[in-house]
């Protein structure tokens, strides 16, 4: 991912299993799976981070892809710098920023999406 200056560093995917984000899916409906979406703060870096739930689909056979599959939709909702921005003036070192949800089949089709900035 690109450096968009002071306020923004290359994000990394990482997937958190604690379950969060799982609100409202039962893991391997027809309707897809929940994800949580949110930005972590290092020192050094934001990095991506998808909460997975714990009753995943199986058809789910790589999970690179649906954290980028899930970061691409995020992106494509949310502006990037202007939600990195946000970021480093809300969320301390050490905490994550929640950005929403996005629900997904494994195939890639997205159900829902339920997005946003953090509040400033």
């Amino acid at each position: 991912m690109s450096d968009d200056g002071p306020d923004a560093t290359a994000a990394d995917a990482e997937t958190a299993s604690d379950g969060e984000g799982s609100e409202g899916s039962d893991g391997g409906s027809a309707d897809g799976d929940t994800f949580g979406v949110g930005i972590h703060v290092t020192s050094e870096e934001f990095q991506f981070v998808v909460h997975v739930p714990s009753a995943i689909d199986s058809g789910w056979s790589d999970p690179d892809e649906f954290q980028r599959l899930i970061e691409r939709v995020t992106w494509d909702t949310l502006d990037q710098r202007a939600t990195l921005r946000a970021v480093a003036r809300t969320t301390a070192e050490g905490e994550t920023a929640t950005l929403g949800t996005v629900t997904m089949r494994p195939g890639g089709d997205v159900v829902d999406r339920s997005l946003a900035p953090p509040d400033e």
